[in-house]
């Protein structure tokens, strides 16, 4: 096929990944042995684009070529209905895993390589953009899950790049995975807005989707219920949030906050008193830790 195309198109070229850039003034094309072509602009009217569409999938040479399990995971997530869904055999548990780099850092062919060396493994990469995407875990049986906590410091200082992880749950079907890949997306980017946390996963967002889906004059008068005249006090605020982050433990709060433990107590106590919430108890630390969400 590629040689009766070039008969019809003289610029036709094949590209060769990571041998040179990409011709910009080319138009290209991945046959489905993975071959990819280039033909220049000049040679292509929008019928011939059309026509070499139907039997050629669009390439775009700044991102890696699809693998045959990155294609199916792509006819899997990208059916618009689940009488639509591709399905294929799942050996073992998977899961998505939402990464976001810094912009115009490193390539999305330089990313993958590195996660594939980091993880020993192929690891299947659906891109948004060159710079988001879907990262597709399988569960090692022998391993276990990979430790995103564990391996973000050693990606950041070796690809000299900022990387954010929002870890879905690992999931056994692909009932449904068009709308659980979507899902992914979405509180990835809710969870990029609200935290600052490397690597965040679906435990961490289901305070703030809750908040996301509660009207503001809700959010406003939970908030000022709670809080009442703490809301403005930022130091208050502070040792309320580090108590909760730290399974309100007293010890383990005074000394993240410098503290000494007795003075902890009494502050405790006086929000207690003032407000008639005792932050000791999970079921009001909890409201109070939602209070304080909300502002962010």
């Amino acid at each position: 096929m590629i040689s009766q195309l070039s008969k019809i198109y003289p610029s036709l070229q094949i590209y060769t990944q990571g041998a040179s850039a990409a011709d910009p003034d080319y138009k290209w094309f991945s046959a489905a042995d993975g071959t990819v072509v280039g033909i220049h602009e000049t040679e292509l009217d929008p019928k011939d684009v059309l026509l070499l569409s139907a039997f050629l999938t669009p390439y775009n040479p700044r991102f890696p070529i699809h693998t045959d399990e990155e294609k199916k995971w792509l006819a899997a997530v990208n059916s618009s209905t689940p009488e639509e869904a591709i399905e294929f055999p799942l050996d073992s548990l998977y899961r998505f895993v939402h990464f976001s780099i810094q912009e115009k850092q490193i390539s999305p062919v330089a990313f993958k390589h590195a996660v594939n060396d980091f993880t020993a493994q192929q690891v299947s990469i659906l891109w948004e953009n060159d710079h988001e995407g879907i990262l597709v875990e399988h569960m090692a049986k022998e391993d276990g899950p990979i430790s995103y906590d564990e391996i973000i410091d050693i990606l950041m200082s070796d690809l000299y790049v900022k990387i954010r992880f929002f870890v879905g749950p690992f999931r056994d079907s692909l009932t449904l995975a068009a709308a659980h890949y979507k899902s992914v997306i979405d509180t990835a980017k809710t969870m990029k807005i609200y935290s600052n946390k490397a690597v965040t996963g679906y435990v961490d967002a289901v305070p703030y989707l809750l908040i996301g889906q509660t009207e503001e004059h809700v959010l406003s008068n939970i908030r000022q219920t709670i809080l009442q005249a703490y809301q403005d006090d930022e130091e208050t605020i502070k040792m309320l949030q580090t108590f909760v982050r730290n399974n309100l433990n007293i010890s383990e709060t005074s000394k993240a906050l410098h503290m000494h433990r007795n003075s902890l107590q009494y502050r405790l106590d006086r929000f207690h008193e003032n407000t008639g919430i005792d932050v000791r108890k999970f079921d009001h630390a909890m409201a109070v830790y939602l209070a304080i969400l909300i502002e962010k």
